[in-house]
């Protein structure tokens, strides 16, 4: 693609960044679910809109593509809502400062995840067979998924917040929505600017599964890039309209791990079996369907979470 194109699509995604940070959400509040649910709908037609571009100009070909790569990291994305839960719990953040922290997020998950892709693309093209290793990386991510389910994330032993407790100044309480303030004189962190950390880094965890996922499907950069964003920015909004229910969704990860072993097995099987990209697009969304129903089925009646509130003991 030429260089304006992509230079036209970053100032897209910064305008509308910008709109849902500063106009829509200009004084910190609890986002509501009728809002986030309207906000989901928003980036969804958006996603969708880009994607009769990539046909416009790329061909059918491509637009498929887009959008199984844009199914395949929005339904893994979903996973990361069970981390964002842990860690806004677990750092004790009211909901009105949540979405501004996912917002800030979004620009961490540009630049890194940018530069994984841009990285992936440059081995695929110079070594083709590192595809394999990528299938193999999946196919085993997903077993572990399977085996290990019902696990939780022990923040207590990360070791990227131990090093931030360590080497850098944290303030002993939250300071409104802001990131740093000056104390006594000198620049600090507040406990908030360690929840954006260590959701950018666990993003970045998250996206060492998910990118490669996608190569499955096209090794064109563009695509990979674009679908990859567009997932990612409706996450945010996503979150609120899961976060009360998100404990409901017994199966996802059971889905998600078949989701990831089928993706890594097509990549090893490419040369000896051909498996059309609509016919994975199909596996994939019937595979997240049944789950999702069968867990909703399940846990029926089951009570939603409730808002923590903002006690900050066990960040200092």
């Amino acid at each position: 693609m030429p260089v304006s194109f992509w230079i036209a699509f970053h100032i897209g995604v910064f305008v509308v960044l910008a709109i849902d940070l500063v106009g829509f959400n200009r004084k910190a509040h609890a986002v509501t679910i009728k809002e986030a649910s309207i906000w989901s709908i928003v980036w969804v037609l958006l996603s969708l809109s880009f994607n009769v571009l990539v046909w416009h100009l790329k061909g059918d070909a491509a637009a498929l593509d887009f959008f199984t790569g844009y199914v395949i990291e929005y339904s893994l994305s979903v996973d990361n809502i069970f981390v964002f839960v842990l860690i806004f719990t677990y750092f004790q953040v009211r909901r009105k400062y949540q979405h501004r922290v996912l917002v800030w997020g979004i620009l961490g998950a540009l630049v890194m995840r940018g530069t994984m892709i841009a990285l992936g693309v440059s081995l695929v093209q110079r070594f083709h067979w590192i595809l394999y290793i990528f299938g193999a990386f999946l196919l085993i991510t997903g077993v572990r998924m399977l085996v290990s389910h019902g696990e939780e994330i022990d923040l207590e032993s990360n070791f990227v917040l131990r090093f931030c407790r360590r080497w850098m100044p944290v303030t002993p309480e939250y300071h409104g929505e802001k990131f740093i303030v000056k104390e006594r004189g000198k620049w600090m962190l507040t406990p908030l600017a360690l929840v954006l950390i260590v959701i950018d880094i666990m993003d970045l965890v998250f996206a060492v599964d998910s990118i490669p996922a996608v190569f499955a499907i096209t090794q064109d950069e563009f695509i990979i890039y674009t679908s990859n964003i567009c997932a990612i920015l409706g996450l945010r909004s996503l979150y609120f309209v899961l976060a009360h229910v998100i404990d409901r969704f017994i199966y996802l990860k059971t889905g998600l791990a078949f989701v990831l072993g089928f993706v890594g097995l097509k990549m090893i099987l490419a040369n000896f079996i051909h498996i059309p990209n609509w016919v994975s697009l199909l596996i994939i969304v019937t595979t997240l369907t049944i789950t999702i129903v069968l867990s909703m089925r399940a846990t029926r009646g089951r009570g939603a979470a409730k808002e923590v509130l903002p006690p900050v003991s066990k960040v200092s």
